[in-house]
């Protein structure tokens, strides 16, 4: 039962985007679908961050990310409506290895310059609060199944069950937690700020029509826009998985990592933005790939799997890699520099020669596994693992 609403939304979504051929559009169509989908992110940023200002921090960091992602889901929504299933993977893999190889880097880069500032002395390592093993652990939880999908080489209904349970026990225990006291206004930008000092009558309007106005935006546009990448494709002669892969999710994750780096140069805020980036992480590794079976084969009529062909695995092996290496480094509860530095390293060197993928993708897999060896005899103190226990123990336990 607790699948239901997820199923409910992906049909809304898949009708939401029109029961047609995927309309052909012209290379220049971009230039104005592409800001405007970057503004409906900047609209539902604002919303969200505004709105999620009263709860509990890490409650707060998933339906924002999760709001601030929408436009990244349209535009998955669109392509599996109009069964482009050789472009799906292409847009999920882009944003994950966007989020983790661009953004956690980036995110330690401006909270170390912003702490040398401060206090002239360097920053060695990113430290997380007690309550982030909660975000820790949701992202271990979709990493141990999406291995076997990548095995199968294919995605199913079944599988979008599996993944959106994960994620509702994660909101679940997130919700349990108490709101963090420490939290200020200093810590928003300046217009969600604007909107959570003013009176409530018009921060709920401010808030409403900023999600209206958003998602109209995205409707009215992630159509076309996914038809100027096509078109932009054909005009300049870039395989179309390239664009969708690297294109479209820069310019839908733009306002988060925008709010994350502004985050990360507030004292003391650096866990709290990479925490936001890791929720949205775990959001796509669960809510994303759950959503596109299922408008898949509502637009096909009967229930079909998406089918991947050798590219896709590879790609996805290279994410999941990735993803699993970014994982054991937070066993700990820390990002390190060196941490930081390996996996923005490791995400460039494909831009350089696209047939590093195998090798990048086994230097991911072996890093791991020497991280989790060293787990295993100690000399890695896995602090996650006890501090979830301490959590669920305190929040959580009798409740759920």
């Amino acid at each position: 039962m607790t699948v239901l609403p997820s199923i409910a939304i992906t049909q809304f979504l898949a009708f939401l985007f029109l029961a047609t051929a995927l309309k052909e559009t012209s290379a220049s169509t971009f230039f104005w679908t592409a800001p405007a989908i970057l503004l409906s992110s900047l609209m539902i940023a604002w919303a969200a961050e505004s709105a999620q200002y009263f709860v509990a921090q890490g409650f707060a960091l998933a339906i924002l990310a999760l709001l601030q992602t929408l436009p990244e889901f349209a535009v998955e929504a669109v392509l599996a409506w109009h069964q482009k299933t050789e472009l799906l993977l292409a847009n999920l893999t882009g944003a994950l290895r966007l989020l983790t190889g661009l953004g956690w880097p980036l995110i330690y880069l401006f909270a170390a310059i912003a702490n040398r500032r401060r206090t002239g002395k360097p920053l060695r390592h990113i430290e997380l609060e007690e309550h982030h093993a909660v975000e820790v652990m949701g992202l271990l939880v979709p990493l141990l199944y999406v291995p076997v999908i990548a095995i199968r080489g294919r995605l199913t209904i079944l599988d979008g069950v599996v993944l959106t349970a994960a994620y509702i026990v994660y909101v679940a225990i997130l919700s349990r937690l108490p709101s963090e006291d420490h939290e200020t206004v200093e810590d928003l930008d300046r217009i969600p700020r604007a909107i959570v000092l003013a009176r409530k009558p018009n921060r709920i309007l401010a808030i409403t029509a900023l999600f209206l106005m958003g998602g109209a935006l995205i409707y009215f546009n992630t159509e076309s826009f996914a038809s100027s990448l096509i078109a932009l494709a054909m005009v300049f002669g870039v395989p179309q998985f390239v664009l969708f892969q690297w294109v479209a999710p820069l310019i839908s994750e733009f306002p988060e990592l925008f709010t994350t780096l502004y985050w990360a140069v507030r004292p003391g805020r650096g866990s709290m933005s990479l925490m936001n980036m890791v929720s949205s992480n775990i959001n796509q590794w669960t809510l994303l790939p759950a959503m596109l079976p299922v408008i898949y084969s509502i637009s096909i009529g009967a229930p079909t799997p998406i089918v991947f062909d050798a590219k896709q695995e590879a790609e996805l092996w290279l994410t999941i890699a990735q993803a699993a290496m970014g994982l054991v480094f937070l066993i700990n509860m820390e990002l390190s520099w060196w941490e930081a530095l390996a996996l923005g390293v490791l995400f460039v060197i494909p831009f350089a020669d696209a047939r590093a993928i195998p090798y990048v993708t086994w230097a991911y897999a072996a890093w791991t596994v020497v991280e989790v060896g060293r787990t295993v005899t100690g000399r890695r103190d896995p602090k996650a693992f006890r501090l979830f226990a301490k959590v669920w123990n305190a929040h959580v336990r009798g409740v759920m």
